[in-house]
């Protein structure tokens, strides 16, 4: 997959050849997400043309000040993976900034799509763009002038309810990343590096990887989380405490991610990692001594190794 960083106004040397395009942020590249893309790249299957996303960054409502998005469930370099996974030709990268947001929807359509050599558009129901969102599927429909094709996308409903990156964000402040599972279409990960922690684990018999995030990842509810551990091309089981480990830490409050990883003994400091959520087992808590967490990690190990097994049949 191609990868184009673009800025508005788009550079009049851009050559592009004729393309469907799927348009959103798709933070999350969720399974509502992922009808949209498929389409476009469908379409330009059947047409010939090329597969193409025109996607954002950074989060259009970080750039005007709206709460909620510091944090994201795919940062760039997930997303586009994730694009590149499903086949996609190339992805543009709109810059979004204050410039850009105040572009009026005829002049995204004239200035931007337009010069992709766009052929046809895919974009979801709720779509908006342009100076104060005020562009919809239906404006781009009024636009096209037969200058290109539309499809709008309907909603994607699991267990009666609108399948959405809002929905998600919500789940994994829940700790239900069983939810997250299937509303992503796979489980939810996080990369980082391998750094050096305070070392306790080994003390206590558990020895842990403490992980650095790599991007602005959301990580949801504190607690102990069942977990796939991926380096070097290997993957381990492992279980992951989320928080502030308050046993030890009277005053910290950056969160923290630390694996146990089961049946491993390698050293990876500095290493680039994988951590992927399998499912939640319980709320970080406070412990009169070390012998009461100890006894309490050796359950969640217990659990874990269970629930693995069980994950690993179906």
């Amino acid at each position: 997959m191609k990868t184009i960083s673009l800025t508005y106004p788009l550079s009049t040397e851009l050559q592009s050849q004729p393309c469907a395009i799927a348009l959103g942020y798709f933070d999350g590249v969720h399974i509502g997400h992922r009808r949209v893309i498929q389409k476009a790249i469908d379409t330009a299957k059947a047409n010939g043309w090329q597969s193409t996303v025109l996607t954002f960054d950074p989060h259009p409502r970080e750039v005007l000040g709206q709460s909620g998005y510091t944090r994201y469930l795919t940062p760039l370099a997930d997303k586009l993976e994730q694009f590149e996974k499903m086949g996609v030709d190339t992805a543009y990268v709109m810059s979004f900034d204050i410039g850009f947001a105040a572009v009026y929807p005829e002049d995204f359509v004239s200035e931007c799509l337009l010069p992709l050599n766009c052929r046809h558009v895919v974009v979801g129901f709720d779509y908006t763009f342009g100076h104060r969102g005020m562009g919809t599927a239906q404006t781009l429909q009024e636009m096209s002038e037969g200058r290109y094709g539309l499809d709008i996308v309907g909603p994607v409903n699991r267990l009666g309810e609108k399948v959405s990156s809002t929905i998600i964000r919500e789940y994994l402040y829940d700790g239900d990343v069983d939810q997250v599972h299937l509303l992503l279409g796979r489980p939810y990960k996080v990369r980082g590096t391998v750094v050096h922690g305070d070392k306790r684990g080994r003390t206590i018999g558990f020895p842990t990887a403490n992980v650095k995030v790599a991007a602005p990842y959301l990580i949801g509810k504190n607690g102990v989380y069942g977990v796939r551990f991926t380096v070097d091309t290997k993957s381990y089981y492992g279980v992951m405490n989320v928080g502030i480990k308050p046993t030890f830490e009277l005053e910290k409050k950056e969160k923290s991610l630390e694996v146990h990883i089961f049946e491993f003994s390698g050293e990876i400091y500095g290493k680039d990692v994988e951590v992927e959520f399998l499912f939640y087992i319980r709320e970080e808590q406070k412990f009169a001594g070390v012998d009461a967490l100890i006894a309490q990690i050796q359950r969640d190990v217990d659990m874990a190794k269970q629930k693995i097994e069980e994950y690993s049949r179906n």
